[in-house]
């Protein structure tokens, strides 16, 4: 029996994570929610950067407050396909506190947070499409190699979702999930991380969400999975039972995607399936994780 089961909160966020390079990405936005009432931004001045989130998640967990954290990245690679993360790699970590901690060590030198030395490291981009005519020797043919979670999405339509050693075109996720692994290392004994480590009775929990799903829950097709105005932000929230957050000074799909998932987390916590996925085993929530919400 898998030891990473429900538990009730209070407070719900949504950080919609990047893998560029610069010091605060446009890509970044968070929006928090109480147990009822509309959704908010959060944002300090001018932008959050990745060592922003990483601070305030560590002021979270130090004021032990009672909040799920779901971050849109993916935590783990693939492993149970091959056997491991990286095949003719020695140095090929076990499971993905180690796998987080060999990522963080090697660009211990890349500012941001960054991930540019692993994509240049000699082992480590063998294994990674990295643009036209740029691949590594051990990416896989067709769209690349995915986790048990990313088979279960693309197979039951819940998401489309994208091999994590893709690095090309606009879904592509792998510097977005290789930057967001330095931080989970470095928060790494002070948040539970589910479902690596056990949910704890209080305080914080941090998840894996992709933004897609709870704009499936939210009705939007998925053809048109983004909202750039009230109106249609109105509406989705609407459709997961959520009141209208404050007007907004620019609607970018950023900060509607965390408001509106914010919104859905709150809505999808009370599952206890989506705690104990039955395609889920000891071996899966050890090594490549699981994206909340898919069962």
């Amino acid at each position: 029996m898998l030891s990473h089961g429900m538990r009730r909160f209070s407070n719900f966020a949504c950080i919609d994570w990047s893998g560029a390079v610069s010091e605060r990405p446009k890509g970044l936005a968070v929006a928090t929610c109480a147990a009822d009432g509309p959704p908010a931004l959060i944002s300090p001045q001018p932008r959050w950067s990745r060592s922003d989130i990483g601070k305030w998640l560590s002021q979270l967990a130090a004021a032990k407050t009672d909040i799920l954290v779901g971050m849109d990245l993916s935590f783990g690679f693939p492993f149970l396909d091959q056997g491991c993360y990286f095949p003719e790699w020695s140095e090929t970590p076990n499971n993905a506190p180690q796998l987080w901690q060999l990522i963080d060590s090697i660009c211990s030198d890349d500012p941001y947070l960054a991930a540019s030395s692993f994509l240049q490291h000699e082992q480590g981009r063998r294994h990674f499409r990295h643009a036209k005519g740029d691949i590594g020797d051990l990416f896989t043919a067709g769209i690349g190699r995915l986790r048990v979670v990313e088979h279960l999405q693309r197979q039951s339509k819940q998401a489309n979702s994208w091999s994590c050693f893709n690095l090309v075109g606009a879904g592509q996720v792998g510097k977005s999930s290789l930057t967001g692994m330095r931080l989970l290392n470095r928060l790494r004994g002070q948040i539970p991380i589910w479902p690596f480590d056990p949910v704890p009775d209080s305080g914080p929990v941090l998840v894996e969400i992709y933004t897609s799903i709870a704009a499936r829950a939210a009705a939007i097709p998925a053809n048109r999975s983004k909202v750039r105005d009230r109106a249609s932000l109105i509406a989705a929230l609407e459709k997961l039972g959520s009141p209208p957050p404050a007007p907004l000074s620019h609607y970018d799909d950023h900060s509607t995607d965390v408001l509106m998932t914010a919104a859905w987390l709150r809505n999808a916590a009370e599952n206890q399936d989506f705690w104990q996925p039955d395609a889920m085993d000891e071996k899966i929530a050890a090594t490549e994780g699981w994206t909340f919400g898919i069962r």
